[in-house]
């Protein structure tokens, strides 16, 4: 299959015309725009290539960001043969066809960098065919993949792979890549500032689609340059949605999540509505929605929650657009509910400190012993049954031995998080209590 694709390459001739952003494909590592996070020196791909020591990837990001052209380009960097195929048109013949094929290679002394796009469209089953190949060598897999690695790929591939993201372009990124463009046409966009930002912004983060967008403009035949109102009537909706005036995606998102967290309602709804005015899909503003209750408000109003998901199901039911309604209603509720970030700000520190004592094991005192070999060894000895106890509380350690008791939970004064640091501090003083009491 890949010598096919090289073939059919090979058969292209050179004057035949040829996409911008095929034309604008970077030729070495250096050329690529952003993503120094996994490029730079003391990146990852930096590190490794200057160890010469390159391990199986996965990349994760939006589309037009540069995951092909990385992967290239790293098999010309390590003198690798590359071979792509895409999850989507491939199965376990031509799949046997390509180990096949790189184990032969292997044999006459030439690696194999296999980039699979979509890799997470694979099944479990095909996804375990790699790993036979991976572990012996004959190939170096490079996965390019859309979605969350951690929910779309096998443990046991991630195991052998590290994941690295590719983030969107910025705008000045875009800019760069804009300027590329023109160079390599000869030609300067026929537009004024604000309609060059608003092209830019239109992306939406995306360097392909923002190729493509300069090739129709470019092509356009206009006399002086082209103001945001003009470029949005050539390109119709889309460029609307993405205009200089804020109809941006990410930045109207932005604006009623923090008009939400502000305890503005007047300024939530309104930003809520430009989103369902511009087209915005009603079930991804009830799943932000729902997520602003839980990160901003949290305990502070447990009923936040609650109403953002009785809001999601009658949308649901209702549909649009009659459905909206209940959405409104909810971003109306969290913006009047007292807010606190106290529980987001425990997930993040019980997160760090997770990974900073690794898999150090519960003391063995809340540890079950079923058996008469854990009891020997001291399984669930001294456990204090907190309902026999004072107060129904024991004030046992549950952290594990030789860590300092962290604070990660302080709930705020404000809505019924007052009511929980009063438990707080109170379960605080009989603690005290018995650790005094103990000594």
């Amino acid at each position: 299959m890949s010598d096919l694709f090289d073939q059919a390459q090979d058969a292209v001739p050179d004057t035949a015309p040829r996409p911008l952003a095929d034309r604008l494909r970077p030729q070495k590592l250096s050329d690529v725009i952003g993503q120094d996070q996994v490029l730079g020196p003391e990146a990852p791909l930096g590190v490794m290539l200057a160890s010469r020591s390159l391990s199986s990837l996965v990349f994760w990001g939006p589309p037009g960001v540069g995951k092909t052209t990385i992967a290239r380009l790293l098999a010309d960097e390590t003198d690798l043969q590359f071979v792509q195929i895409s999850a989507i048109f491939t199965g376990v013949p031509e799949l046997r066809k390509v180990f096949e094929e790189a184990k032969m290679r292997r044999g006459n002394g030439r690696g194999t960098l296999l980039f699979v796009d979509e890799i997470h469209r694979f099944n479990k089953a095909q996804q375990d065919g790699f790993l036979p190949h991976m572990e012996d060598g004959t190939i170096l897999l490079v996965g390019a993949t859309t979605e969350n690695p951690s929910f779309e790929l096998n443990a046991a591939l991630l195991s052998r792979a590290q994941v690295l993201v590719l983030e969107r372009l910025e705008l000045a990124d875009l800019e760069r890549l804009a300027q590329r463009a023109e160079q390599e046409l000869g030609v300067a966009l026929p537009l004024d500032g604000a309609a060059r930002e608003a092209l830019l912004e239109m992306a939406d983060g995306d360097g392909r689609a923002l190729l493509n967008l300069i090739e129709q403009v470019a092509a356009w035949k206009v006399e002086g340059k082209l103001n945001t109102d003009a470029l949005s009537a050539r390109l119709m909706k889309r460029a609307a949605k993405y205009d200089k005036s804020g109809d941006e995606h990410y930045n109207l998102i932005s604006a009623l999540h923090k008009s939400v967290r502000g305890s503005d309602p007047d300024a939530a709804v309104y930003w809520l509505a430009r989103m369902l005015a511009g087209g915005e899909d009603p079930r991804y503003l009830a799943r932000r929605i729902t997520r602003m209750a839980v990160e901003d408000i949290g305990l502070a109003d447990p009923q936040a929650q609650v109403q953002c998901l009785q809001a999601w199901e009658t949308y649901e039911r209702l549909g649009s657009p009659e459905g909206e309604l209940a959405l409104a209603q909810a971003v109306l509720y969290l913006a009047l509910a007292p807010k606190s970030n106290a529980a987001y700000v425990a997930y993040k520190s019980a997160m760090r400190h997770a990974k900073e004592t690794g898999s150090t094991p519960p003391p063995k005192h809340i540890l079950n012993a079923p058996t008469r070999l854990m009891k020997d060894h001291g399984y669930g000895a001294g456990y204090a049954y907190d309902h026999d106890a004072q107060d129904g509380f024991s004030g046992q350690n549950y952290f594990p031995e030789g860590i300092e008791r962290p604070s990660l939970y302080q709930p705020v004064e404000r809505g019924f998080e007052r009511e929980l640091k009063k438990r707080l501090d109170y379960f605080s003083k009989l603690r005290s209590k018995r650790g005094s009491d103990a000594e």
